[in-house]
Parts: C-alpha cells; structure tokens; sequence
C-alpha cells in the first residue's frame, strides 16, 4: 500500500501538478487527463476517504512536499491534518491522515472562528483580536494545559495568512460546543475565537498524536490564498520526489 501510493504521487507530480499553479482552479482546464488520474488513484489509497476532498487532499500533499523542503517538518512524520472550511461544521471536516499506512486515524467535527461565519465559513484572518480563523499551513508544536484542557499549540508558516497564530494565542483544544448535542440543539457547532477546536471525547489521544512536528492544513477555496500561497507551489514540491528519486 505504502509503495502505491507514492508511485500515485510521484506520477502526479511529474505528469500533472505544473497545471495547477498560477492561481487556476485544480481541475479547470483538464478532463479526464493525467493529474485527474493519478490524484485520483493515490487519494484511493486510503481505503476509506470519509468525504474527504480529492481536490482539498491534493493541495494538502503539495504543501507537505513544500514543508519537508523547507526542513519545516521531518520526512519522517507522516501525520498530515487537513480541515476543510469549504465544508458546514454540521459536517466532519477534519482529517488525521497517516501517509506511510494510509489510513485516516481521525474524522470529526471542528469549529471555525466566530467572525468567520455561522454555519459555514467564509471569512478569514491573520489579525489579532478577529476573531476569525487563519487559512493554510500550520506545525504542531508542544501540549499544554489552558482554560481549555489539553491543548495542541500551532505555529503558522504562512506570512500574511497564518504567521500571527502565536500572538492570536491559536492553538487546538476541545469545547463543549463542538458537539452533535449543540448542532441539534442550534443547527451548527459553536464558534472559537479563531482556534480550530475539536470535540472533546477523544481529543487527547488525537492531539497526542499530531504534536511535536507534524503539518496541518487549513483549507478554504479563497482565491487570493490559492493564488498566492508558496506552499501550493507544484514545483517546489517537485524537489522533493526528485531528491528522494537520487537516495
């Protein structure tokens, strides 16, 4: 499993993903080629895909090509968390992946920032006191515990996207508020101030598993993050299947 899919990445990166840089949507102006399959058959590696976006996981993998070339993260961390904002938080719209297994370790419910929107997000922010969620590429850093429990701190890579979290005070915990008793009771989850927070039965053991190193990926279809951000670059990512072809 784990030689397939990175046969599937590998084919997607030479073949395909030049196509998806310059700000065009991922599958614009190609039907039925290359890019379309090989993205497809790596994303069905994962046996199970939990509504998880082909589009939204394709972009996720760049970024983590872009991170291991940055020496942001390890080669050897194969956790990769991707949240997707285009999606209601009445929907489980976060992922834990495991590249080397693949196989999604967590789906669940997580919260968007007040100021974001109600049900559906649409509104982003890298500025303190927002209130919003930040968009794109965050690391994982150490645990703590806060008013919250158990936390996950986050340390965004992205200037002008993401890079003030620390200052924000953005990091992963769990709340009450994000909950199928709330969405019953209010029709959506609850809002953070800007920190994507998670249910909290379970949140230990998963924050216990994505901190000290691994990516996360926050997503939305904002078209001035798509266009501008140097994490979805395809062919720096490029660099990273090319040197890892020479070992």
């Amino acid at each position: 499993m784990q030689k397939y899919f990175f046969k599937g990445l590998l084919s997607l990166l030479l073949i395909g993903l030049p196509l998806l840089y310059n700000s065009t949507p991922l599958y614009s102006s190609v039907e039925h080629s290359s890019v379309e399959t090989y993205a497809h058959e790596t994303f069905l590696s994962f046996e199970d895909n939990r509504g998880m976006s082909e589009k939204v996981f394709t972009y996720a993998y760049i970024g983590y090509l872009n991170a291991i070339n940055r020496d942001e993260i390890s080669p050897d961390n194969s956790i990769l968390t991707v949240i997707d904002f285009s999606l209601p938080s009445t929907a489980k719209r976060i992922w834990v992946l495991d590249l080397k297994t693949s196989k999604i370790i967590y789906n669940n419910y997580v919260a968007h920032g007040r100021n974001s929107g109600q049900n559906v997000a649409s509104k982003f922010s890298n500025k303190p006191n927002s209130y919003q969620s930040s968009l794109g590429f965050y690391k994982t850093q150490n645990t703590y515990f806060g008013k919250h429990g158990f936390s996950l701190r986050l340390r965004g890579l992205e200037p002008t996207f993401n890079n003030k979290a620390h200052d924000r005070a953005i990091v992963m915990h769990s709340a009450d508020y994000v909950s199928e008793n709330f969405i019953k009771k209010h029709g959506r989850l609850g809002r953070s101030l800007g920190c994507p927070s998670i249910p909290k039965k379970g949140h230990k053991e998963i924050i216990a598993n994505i901190k000290d190193g691994s990516l996360m990926f926050i997503y939305h279809p904002t078209s001035r993050y798509i266009s501008e951000s140097s994490f979805l670059n395809p062919i720096t990512a490029l660099e990273v299947i090319e040197k890892t072809s020479q070992l």
